[in-house]
């Protein structure tokens, strides 16, 4: 029960951790805060700073006492359900956050008029199609190796396994573990999801290595380079992180297999992985997100990045723009990207990809 409990809080507390830091200027793309693009000369205008200000101090109140609760009901219930709410208390108090300091900064600028005085232009890298950054291959052999690691283990062990296998209920009111009778489905279900991962984690880099760059007006070729410096280091992260994902599924196929329950062994197999992915993501945040320092600096231009706030709704959480082609934009909350809600490829994609997700669900369930 304190294993459980411990596992409520570690989750509860390292989410809330990373809401705390998502609109700090490491974690935000240049120019944007909380949503809203803004001028360079203004990153430290008061408004933005009071906003940051009871945003953070807001959450760092209220993260330890979720985790705190999530604990304590994890371990009178023996269950993570109790991570669960907890994480979407504190995602809701980190949206209400957002989206009044959104509302606060884009007051703000439009009563100062912050663009008025200011030349707004647009840069594109040419070089990002006609010499891509490569996707990093190597990086993938250790998922391959762990996947076939994995399934030859689980093929050695298959014919004694038992008649039954525990698996755990996926039910958020129910607890423990339920039987299943041993098939291929039942006692390879995690390979054939490091399969799956493995290669949505690929095709997010796939992505990634397309999307549409936010280049800074003001010194293109610097920005550049940066970007290139930070897509190279994107992909390999991902990649590793998941290897480090697959490393989980390998352990707890082998639980599974072992019908080995020990509370320590699951939040060891579980926990190390993820704290590994978390540092993974902290190493190109905090080093691979502000590379590029030793790109030559170049003369300023003069211009700035393009006021763009109207394709952006639910305070700068989403990105709507039929007219761009970019499937993958530069997202305004943290790193990363965000996809095209308007535009019609990614709308297709996304019923078919839904269709297909039904269809495997209904087949698995007929199995």
């Amino acid at each position: 029960m304190l294993v459980i409990g411990a596992l409520n809080l570690g989750i509860t507390a390292m989410v809330g951790a990373l809401l705390h830091f998502v609109p700090h200027p490491r974690l935000s793309p240049p120019s944007i805060a909380f949503g809203v693009r803004t001028p360079p000369d203004l990153a430290g205008d008061p408004v933005i700073l009071q906003q940051r200000r009871r945003y953070g101090s807001t959450l760092l109140v209220t993260t330890p006492v979720i985790s705190l609760l999530a604990a304590l009901a994890g371990s009178l219930l023996d269950s993570v359900a109790p991570a669960s709410v907890g994480v979407a208390v504190l995602c809701f108090a980190a949206a209400t956050l957002w989206a009044r300091a959104h509302r606060a900064i884009t007051q703000a600028k439009d009563t100062g008029n912050w663009y008025g005085h200011l030349r707004q232009g647009a840069v594109a890298d040419t070089s990002l199609r006609t010499d891509p950054v490569r996707f990093p291959w190597p990086w993938t052999i250790p998922s391959a190796l762990i996947i076939a690691v994995t399934a030859l283990a689980g093929v050695v062990v298959y014919p004694d396994l038992p008649d039954t296998l525990k698996l755990p209920q996926h039910s958020l009111g129910e607890n423990g573990y339920r039987e299943y009778p041993t098939t291929v489905w039942t006692a390879f279900g995690l390979v054939f999801g490091q399969v799956l991962l493995t290669v949505l984690m690929a095709g997010m880099v796939v992505l990634a290595l397309r999307a549409r760059p936010d280049l800074d007006a003001a010194q293109p070729r610097e920005s550049a380079e940066r970007y290139r410096g930070y897509l190279a280091g994107t992909a390999r992260a991902i990649l590793g992180i998941t290897t480090l994902l697959n490393l989980m599924l390998l352990g707890l196929s082998a639980a599974i297999w072992s019908e080995n329950r020990s509370g320590w062994l699951l939040a060891t197999i579980v926990g190390v992985p993820l704290a590994a992915s978390l540092a993974v993501t902290a190493h190109l945040v905090l080093r691979v997100g502000g590379g590029g320092s030793r790109v030559p600096a170049e003369a300023p231009t003069g211009l700035v990045r393009r006021d763009d706030d109207r394709h952006s709704v639910a305070a700068g959480l989403f990105y709507v723009n039929a007219n761009d082609p970019a499937v993958l934009v530069p997202s305004r909350v943290g790193r990363g990207w965000t996809v095209n809600l308007g535009n019609p490829r990614f709308l297709a994609g996304a019923a078919a990809t839904l269709a297909a997700a039904g269809g495997a669900a209904a087949l698995f369930a007929l199995l």
